[in-house]
């Protein structure tokens, strides 16, 4: 019985190295290959793989950053179309003699426009702030909206809605009456305006610089992107 136990023992060692060996993989018995030499095959110059200091990583990290940067700035360099108004007759003459004697020519052009009237639905004209206060309070409970007049004449008061046409404005005061709203009227905030406005199609920065010079004659109306 030891014999034999001896001889399995034997034949069990001899399987095991036969099998590590690969001498029975034609019988598909071989160890799984730890090595993977078709990828060290694969490989473009191994040699040339080499560990980067802190320094080059940072470099490295902060190059994309810099790349991104290129479009912005490419943009904010892109001229954009400005214009201001709109200026009466007079105002016209002396900001064409300013644009003649600062500007190229061909950069800028002054084009008629018509702003057209602005009725609002009014409350006010109130007797002090304390008024007014209370007034927004009320407005705010029956979920009313409201802002300041632009007109000085009118303040302190509030437009509950503007319209370019009575008409519109009248059927809006008619609505806000069902809210509980009884002291509004209807009233025009400012009158038709006809002039000039002044376009300037291409602005870049050396243009803006020279803008400079005529802002005077702009009399306070700003620049503003084109629509």
């Amino acid at each position: 019985m030891l014999r034999l136990g001896v001889l399995l023992l034997v034949l069990a060692n001899a399987g095991y190295w036969a099998w590590s060996q690969g001498l029975l993989a034609a019988y598909g018995l071989a160890p799984a290959v730890q090595t993977e030499p078709q990828r060290l095959a694969t490989q473009i110059r191994p040699e040339a793989i080499r560990l980067l200091t802190p320094e080059e990583a940072r470099k490295i990290e902060s190059g994309p950053s810099r790349v991104a940067s290129a479009p912005e700035a490419s943009e904010a360099a892109a001229p954009e179309c400005l214009q201001a108004g709109i200026f009466n007759e007079e105002q016209t003459a002396t900001l064409r003699s300013a644009l003649d004697a600062t500007l190229p020519p061909g950069t800028w052009q002054l084009e008629s426009s018509v702003e057209p009237a602005r009725w609002i639905v009014y409350m006010g004209k109130y007797s002090n702030e304390e008024a007014l206060a209370k007034k927004r309070g009320e407005l705010r409970q029956l979920g009313v909206a409201f802002r300041p007049v632009t007109n000085p004449a009118l303040a302190p008061g509030l437009a509950l809605a503007s319209f370019p046409a009575q008409a519109d404005a009248e059927k809006e005061l008619a609505r806000i009456a069902t809210k509980g709203v009884r002291t509004a009227r209807v009233t025009q905030e400012r009158a038709e305006v006809r002039g000039q406005i002044l376009k300037l199609a291409a602005v870049d920065a050396a243009l803006r610089t020279q803008l400079d010079a005529v802002k005077p004659q702009l009399g306070g109306k700003p620049l503003q992107p084109c629509p």
